[in-house]
């Protein structure tokens, strides 16, 4: 996989650049049942009822990007996985506060461990309230392991 792409122009070529904006709405039930399936039990992130019901901090990371990465980004070959996911709350995420999405790649690099090359990719998706104040930013790393060659299973 190294002789196929340049790590180092990638990363001048992609990286914190916006390829994508998306919107989301989130409703209460929404946020309620999330919130219940993370095993939440304060009632400002399961009771909509509640007066200051929000989304659970960790919300965010279940939005996702229709678009993964930025048009003309080069299909690299391997095997994709999902590595990871981190959230930073900001400010509350309320129900029915539509949020704008800006999507970009905040990094890449590369690896190699006893399983060969890894190259690694965040995804960062910075969330904005309808008066331009970014509540969140959820990021998502995602590794291209290099499929082994018949040289090195021997």
């Amino acid at each position: 996989m190294s002789d196929l792409f340049d790590i180092e122009s990638l990363r001048q070529r992609y990286l914190q650049e916006d390829f994508a904006e998306q919107t989301f709405l989130p409703d209460a039930a929404k946020l309620a049942a999330f919130a219940t399936a993370c095993g939440e039990l304060a009632s400002r992130y399961t009771d909509p009822a509640d007066s200051d019901f929000q989304a659970a901090p960790t919300f965010p990371s279940s939005l996702q990007p229709k678009q993964r990465l930025p048009e003309g980004f080069p299909k690299l070959p391997g095997l994709g996985m999902d590595t990871g996911k981190s959230v930073i709350p900001m400010q509350p995420i309320r129900p029915g506060v539509r949020l704008t999405a800006r999507i970009h790649l905040h990094d890449i690099y590369r690896k190699t461990g006893r399983s060969g090359h890894m190259t690694f990719f965040v995804t960062r998706m910075e969330f904005y309230d309808p008066q331009g104040v970014q509540v969140a930013s959820a990021d998502t790393s995602t590794v291209i392991r290099e499929k082994p060659t018949v040289e090195d299973a021997s």
